[in-house]
């Protein structure tokens, strides 16, 4: 019990099982969300099958787009707590 306390090792379980929570939560937000305001944009409706031919290779530029605002407002939300934690002077 005594390494348990010492090296954080709950807090670390606790902070490893509410970020999976968080990264679920935020995927859903941006595919139910934010990908349905961006299809006005995307040509034939669907943004995860949005493909930008380039001869024979098809980029699936769609799915990508969805990663990458995944990753964007994950890393948002990152930086915001840890300034927060930095004001309050929490380490």
């Amino acid at each position: 019990m005594e390494f348990l306390n010492k090296y954080g090792v709950i807090g670390l379980a606790v902070a490893f099982i509410i970020g999976g929570a968080a990264g679920r939560l935020v995927s859903a937000i941006v595919g139910d969300m934010i990908m349905p305001i961006l299809t006005f944009f995307i040509p034939g409706g669907g943004w995860e099958q949005a493909v930008l031919d380039l001869g024979p290779v098809q980029l699936a530029v769609g799915h990508l787009a969805g990663a990458v605002i995944d990753f964007l407002v994950i890393a948002l939300v990152v930086f915001v707590l840890m300034r927060q934690l930095a004001k309050t002077g929490i380490k």
